[in-house]
C-alpha cells in the first residue's frame, strides 16, 4: 500500500473496488503488527476521547481557563439551542462551532484530546463529526470509517506539504484539519469516491496563506476561533459539493501550491509569537503578562 496522492488512490480504489475507508484499513495494517480488529478498536477509542473532550468541554463545572482565553464554548452551545445565533449562522453550523470550541477548551486546561493533525487544530474534526452525526444519524461504526478517512487525507498532506505551523503556517494546521474533515464528511455521506477530495480542495483552498501567530506562543488566541474558522469552512464544503459543485484546481495541486506558499512564508508568520496578531500592541501586553508572572 501507498500514500502518494489523491489521483494515485482514487485508481487503486477504482481498480480493486474499494471504498476509502477500505484503503486506509489495509495501509493501517500494512504499518502494524496488529490485526484489523485491534486497529478498529483503537480508533474507537480515538472517536471516544474526541466525544469526551467535547462534552468535558461544555461541562463548566469542570473548571479551568487558559492564560488568555476564558470558558465560553458553553456559553455559544446555548445560544445554539435557544435560537439567539444572528441570522447569518444556523443552529446546526454555531452548535457545530460549541463542540470545537470546547475541545480546545479542554486542550488549554491540559485535559486529553485527539491531536488530529495536531493540538492546534484538534476542535475541527470533532465538532464535524459529531455535528454531522447529530444531522444524519451516523452510527459510530460510519463515525469510525470517516477518522480512517480523515487519516489518510492527513497523510496525503504530511507527505507532499505540511500538517505543522512551524512550518507552513496556520494553513497547515486548521486548512489541512478542514480538508480532513470535509473530505470524511463526504465519504460518511455516501458521496462519490470521485467527488469527496472535491471538498478537501474546497475547504484547503479557502484557508491558502493563513499563517501561524499564536499569541504569546500559546495553543489559544486566535487559535481558538480559528477552529471554529475551519469547522465552518468544512461544513460549507461539504454542502457545496453535495450541491453539485466541484473544485477546478485538483486536490493534490492545492496541496502542492499550498506548500510552495508555506515556504514562502517567513519565520515570523510560522509559528514563532514574533508576527502577526502576536506582534501587536495588545498581543504583547498579554506576553509581558503572562510570562512575567
Amino acid at each position: 500500500m501507498f500514500i502518494k496522492d489523491s489521483v494515485s488512490i482514487i485508481n487503486y480504489c477504482d481498480d480493486n473496488q474499494m471504498s476509502l475507508f477500505d484503503y486506509a484499513l489495509s495501509y493501517e495494517q500494512s504499518l502494524s503488527d496488529k490485526n484489523s480488529e485491534e486497529i478498529m478498536g483503537q480508533m474507537f477509542h480515538y472517536l471516544a476521547v474526541m466525544k469526551e473532550s467535547i462534552k468535558n468541554g461544555l461541562d463548566k463545572s469542570m473548571g479551568g481557563k487558559g492564560k488568555i482565553i476564558e470558558r465560553k464554548a458553553k456559553d455559544v452551545y446555548d445560544s445554539a439551542n435557544n435560537n439567539q445565533m444572528i441570522a447569518a449562522s444556523g443552529d446546526t453550523m454555531l452548535r457545530a462551532v460549541s463542540y470545537g470550541l470546547a475541545v480546545m477548551e479542554v486542550n488549554i486546561t491540559m485535559g486529553r484530546i485527539v491531536a488530529a493533525p495536531t493540538a492546534g487544530a484538534s476542535g475541527i474534526l470533532p465538532a464535524v463529526f459529531l455535528s454531522l452525526q447529530e444531522s444524519f444519524a451516523l452510527t459510530d461504526e460510519k463515525l469510525v470509517e470517516g477518522l480512517f478517512v480523515a487519516g489518510l487525507v492527513g497523510a496525503i498532506i504530511a507527505g507532499n506539504a505540511s500538517i505543522a505551523g512551524s512550518k507552513g503556517g496556520c494553513q497547515a494546521e486548521v486548512g489541512s484539519a478542514a480538508a480532513m474533515a470535509a473530505v470524511a464528511g463526504l465519504y460518511m455521506l455516501d458521496t462519490s469516491l470521485h467527488q469527496v477530495f472535491h471538498g478537501g480542495a474546497i475547504a484547503l483552498k479557502n484557508l491558502m496563506g493563513l499563517i501561524c501567530d499564536p499569541v504569546a506562543g500559546l495553543v489559544e488566541v486566535p487559535c481558538q476561533k480559528r477552529n471554529a474558522i475551519g469547522i465552518s469552512n468544512s461544513l460549507v464544503a461539504i454542502d457545496l459539493v453535495r450541491s453539485g459543485m466541484e473544485s477546478y484546481i485538483p486536490f493534490d495541486e492545492v496541496v502542492e501550491a499550498m506548500k510552495r506558499v508555506g515556504d514562502l512564508m517567513p519565520s515570523c508568520h510560522r509559528e514563532t509569537g514574533n508576527g502577526g496578531i502576536a506582534n501587536t500592541q495588545t498581543g504583547i501586553m498579554y506576553n509581558h503578562k503572562i510570562f512575567s508572572e
